[in-house]
């Protein structure tokens, strides 16, 4: 009998054909789907075009406080000291009175150098009156020149013990005057290292140090690395000093404020220091008020140079890649990398000396979900529907 197998065999291909085109029309639909969905929309970045300009010019370095001038103070004699005229860390004025010292020895050495002076004047008056007598009488020829030569020889010895004696005197009333220790210059006193009571040793004891405080001297390093940027910098027009290397200097603080007044630059040095390998320069600033203390560390900041032509970005555009720092700016709708050089950092902007030209437009926000190549919608920055990184 065949009409069974027959019957099978065709229920059995049916049901195969029924399942075939069922598959295949599913893959049709998720084809259609996923072309309905589409690419996703680009991404959404802030733009800043870029328009070249002169900025000013700014660098920055670490320096510390000194006083314009640091004298230590010492004893010019020896003596016990006896008393001290100062607080210490206070202002003293020049010549103000710091240190006494005992002055009883040093009198009685003038007493006797006053005594000594006396005996020298009574001495040279008798050997004048002499030699006065002698003149008539060798005229007369009632003395022999052997003996005028005497009496003139008395005179001349007796004038000479004079001017010893003198001079003794006035280096008794000099160790008098010396036992009053003064301050050198008008600042500010340090710490008293000897008490009172003890014995000075004369010139080899130090005693204190007077620091003058206004103006105060801040002393940086600059690198020469940096020294050799602003070369080539120069060379290539990018930068321009102020004449003279007249730059006005700015102190910022620790606590990150600024100090009120300017100071100027006083010199930097011609050689390189083989210890630091750094150009040591010096700035001279105002102080009246005493508010720089010496040995301070603060931040020096050269004022008065300009970069002609020059770009700045927000900081938060320049990135970091393994060739270097690097900008994002839109081209032809798409994010491309862009190296770049930097200059000096002013506050939350790059100066940007290399690499931009100007109708550029470099991403400033939105750089976080972008890559080379991607494709970006620009807004400018300064619009409230800006980005965000």
């Amino acid at each position: 009998m065949l009409r069974p197998v027959v019957g099978t065999s065709f229920f059995r291909g049916a049901v195969l054909s029924v399942a075939l085109a069922g598959l295949l029309a599913g893959c049709g639909k998720k084809d259609g789907a996923a072309e309905g969905a589409g690419a996703p929309p680009p991404a959404a970045v802030a733009v800043q075009a870029v328009m070249p300009a002169d900025v000013p010019a700014v660098f920055e370095f670490v320096g510390q406080t000194a006083g314009s001038r640091e004298v230590e103070v010492r004893a010019r004699v020896g003596g016990i000291l006896i008393k001290r005229n100062f607080a210490e860390g206070g202002l003293v004025r020049q010549g103000q009175s710091l240190y006494t010292l005992d002055a009883a020895p040093f009198q009685a050495a003038l007493n006797r150098a006053e005594a000594d002076v006396a005996i020298a004047e009574a001495r040279l008056a008798q050997a004048t009156r002499v030699l006065n007598r002698y003149k008539p009488l060798l005229e007369g020829k009632a003395v022999s020149q052997g003996d005028y030569d005497e009496a003139a020889s008395a005179e001349q010895v007796a004038r000479a013990d004079l001017k010893g004696a003198q001079a003794r005197r006035s280096e008794a009333q000099l160790s008098i005057a010396y036992a009053r220790v003064e301050a050198p210059i008008s600042g500010v006193v340090g710490r008293s290292l000897p008490s009172e009571g003890t014995l000075v040793a004369g010139p080899e004891t130090l005693l204190t140090t007077v620091t003058q405080t206004d103006p105060v001297k801040v002393r940086f390093g600059i690198a020469d690395t940096d020294q050799m940027a602003w070369r080539n910098d120069i060379g290539a027009g990018r930068l321009r000093l102020p004449p003279g290397q007249a730059f006005e200097v700015e102190v910022k603080l620790a606590d990150g404020s600024t100090y009120a007044r300017k100071g100027r630059l006083l010199f930097a040095d011609a050689r390189v220091s083989t210890t630091t390998g750094t150009i040591e320069a010096e700035a001279e600033v105002p102080n009246p008020q005493g508010e720089l203390k010496p040995g301070q560390f603060v931040r020096v900041r050269l004022l008065g140079g300009v970069r002609p032509g020059a770009v700045r970005v927000a900081s938060r555009a320049v990135l970091e890649g393994p060739q270097g720092k690097f900008v994002y700016v839109v081209e032809g709708g798409k994010a491309a990398a862009r190296p770049v050089t930097v200059g000096e950092q002013q506050g939350d902007l790059w100066v940007i000396t290399q690499g931009l030209k100007a109708g550029d437009q470099v991403i400033v926000d939105g750089v976080m979900r972008i890559g080379p190549g991607a494709p970006v919608q620009a807004v400018p920055a300064s619009a409230p529907a800006a980005a965000s990184k």
